[in-house]
C-alpha cells in the first residue's frame, strides 16, 4: 500500500517473475514454489493491464523480454482480443525444467470471469472489487497460494482495505511506502510532487494512507504532531488512559503534560486483544506503578463468573486506576467534546506523538466518519488517548523515593 509511482508496480511484478521462473535471489526469505506455477496477474481494465503488469513483466510491446521475466525465459505468449497489443498468457520456462503460465486478468470483465481455475499466486494491481479480491483468494485455497496486492488507496477505507487494515490475521499482512523511502527522488522533487497533488488525496497519493477527506476525525498533518522519543523531565505530569476490550484490543495511551507550556506528548501506547486484567495490569505497571490510569464506564461493568467490577479487577492486580471514570471536570463525557479539545490542542501545536509509536500512528490515520458518525472500529488508542485526556487534571508528577515501603495511590485514587 503506497503511494503513485514509488514502485509498487515493480516490486509486484518482479514477485510475479520469480515464481514463474523459480529465480529466487539469494537474500529472499518468502515462500519458494519448488517446481513451475500457474498464476494470474491483473489489473482494473485492459489498457490498463497493457500499460502497467504487462509492461513490468514483459516490458512494451515494441520491446518484449525486457521486463521483470527474463527475455531467455519466455517460451512464448498469445495475443487478447479487444485490446491491441494486449497478451493474455505468457508462457514461462521454470528452472525446473517445467513450464510456468501467467494469465493476465482485468476486474472490468466481472466476477464471473474470476471464477473456477485452480491457481498457485495471483497478483492484483490496483485494488479490486472485494467480491473480485474474494474470488482471487479462492482460486489458490486448494493450494495454499499467494495473493499480493500493490495499490495507492484512493477509495478510502473500503471493505478490502478494512479487511487487511482492521481484522488482524497471522495470514495477512500491509508494508505500506511513502515518497519518503522512494530514494530515487531528491528532496526537492519529492516538495514538488507532493505540491502538485490536491489536499484531499496528497496523503494517499504519496504517503500511502487511505483517503478518507473529509471523513478524518483528525485533518491534520502529520508533521505538525510527529516528534522524537521525547525525554520526559521529573516536572512533567503524568497520566494513562485506558480502554477495555476483549474482542477488541484493550488499549492504553502514556501521556506526559508540561504544565508550563501547556503540551501534552504521547510517550507510550499498548495494544493487545483476548488477555485478562492481570495481563494488562502488569503492563500498566510496568511503564510506572505510580502513574494514573483514566478508565471509561465499561470497568463499571461486572465480571460474570466473580461478580467484581472490572476496575475494581485491574486495582487488585496492583494497577493504579482512578477513582471514578473518565469524565470531564463538569461531570460529561461526551466524545465530540473530546475530540474538539485533541483536535484543538493538535492545530495550536499543543499535543505531540513520539515518531516511533507505529499502532497509534495506525489509528490516528483512519480514524474517520461515516454519515456524520465517527466510526467505532479500529479506534481503541483513540480512545484510550482521550480518555486521559478527559482526567488531565489527576496527572501526577513522579514521586521522590521513600524509605520503606510506598503507597503509589493518588488524590482520587480508592
Amino acid at each position: 500500500m503506497a503511494g503513485n509511482q514509488l514502485g509498487k508496480t515493480l516490486a509486484g511484478g518482479f514477485e510475479a517473475a520469480i515464481h514463474a521462473t523459480g529465480l529466487y535471489p539469494a537474500w529472499w526469505t518468502g515462500h519458494r514454489f519448488a517446481g513451475p506455477t500457474v498464476g494470474w496477474a491483473a489489473g482494473v481494465t485492459g489498457e490498463t493491464v497493457r500499460e502497467s503488469v504487462q509492461r513490468v513483466l514483459m516490458g512494451r510491446h515494441t520491446d518484449v523480454g525486457t521486463g521483470a521475466i527474463p527475455q531467455a525465459t519466455i517460451v512464448d505468449y498469445t495475443a487478447a482480443r479487444g485490446v491491441a497489443d494486449l497478451m493474455d498468457t505468457i508462457e514461462v520456462r521454470h528452472v525446473s525444467g517445467g513450464t510456468s503460465l501467467i494469465t493476465l486478468k482485468s476486474y472490468e470483465k466481472g466476477r464471473e470471469k474470476w471464477q473456477a481455475e485452480t491457481l498457485d499466486w495471483v497478483w492484483f494491481d490496483e485494488e479490486p472489487h472485494a467480491k473480485i479480491y474474494t474470488e482471487g483468494v479462492t482460486r489458490t485455497n486448494a493450494t495454499k497460494g499467494l495473493v499480493w496486492i500493490t495499490f495507492t488507496p484512493l477509495k478510502g477505507m473500503s471493505d478490502v482495505v478494512k479487511r487487511f487494515l482492521l481484522e488482524p490475521s497471522a495470514d495477512r499482512h500491509v508494508t505500506t511506502m511513502t515518497i519518503d523511502d522512494a530514494e530515487h527522488y531528491s528532496p526537492e522533487e519529492r516538495a514538488r510532487i507532493i505540491a502538485s497533488y490536491d489536499a484531499h488525496e496528497r496523503e494517499a497519493r504519496t504517503k500511502g494512507i487511505p483517503v478518507l477527506g473529509s471523513g478524518r476525525v483528525f485533518p491534520v498533518v502529520e508533521e505538525m504532531l510527529r516528534e522524537p522519543q521525547p525525554v520526559i523531565p521529573k516536572h512533567w505530569a503524568r497520566i494513562c488512559g485506558l480502554d477495555i476490550g476483549w474482542d477488541h484490543p484493550t488499549a492504553a495511551v502514556w501521556l506526559a503534560w508540561d504544565r508550563d507550556t501547556d503540551v501534552i506528548h504521547v510517550t507510550d501506547c499498548y495494544r493487545v486483544r483476548e488477555q485478562t486484567p492481570v495481563v494488562h495490569a502488569a503492563a500498566l505497571k510496568a511503564r510506572g506503578p505510580w502513574i494514573p490510569v483514566a478508565w471509561p464506564h465499561d470497568g463499571l461493568q461486572h465480571d460474570r463468573g466473580s461478580g467484581v467490577p472490572i476496575a475494581q479487577q485491574y486495582r487488585d492486580h496492583g494497577a493504579n486506576l482512578l477513582g471514578e471514570k473518565a469524565s470531564f471536570p463538569d461531570g460529561s463525557n461526551g466524545v465530540e467534546a473530546g475530540i474538539l479539545e485533541l483536535l484543538d490542542r493538535m492545530k495550536t501545536g499543543r499535543f505531540k506523538v513520539a515518531a516511533h509509536l507505529n499502532d497509534w500512528w495506525e489509528e490516528f490515520r483512519l480514524y474517520h466518519r461515516k454519515d456524520g458518525q465517527i466510526v467505532k472500529e479500529g479506534d481503541d488508542l483513540m480512545a484510550a488517548t482521550r480518555y486521559a485526556l478527559m482526567m488531565l487534571r489527576f496527572a501526577q508528577t513522579e514521586p521522590k523515593p521513600m524509605a520503606g515501603l510506598m503507597d503509589y495511590r493518588m488524590p482520587g485514587v480508592v
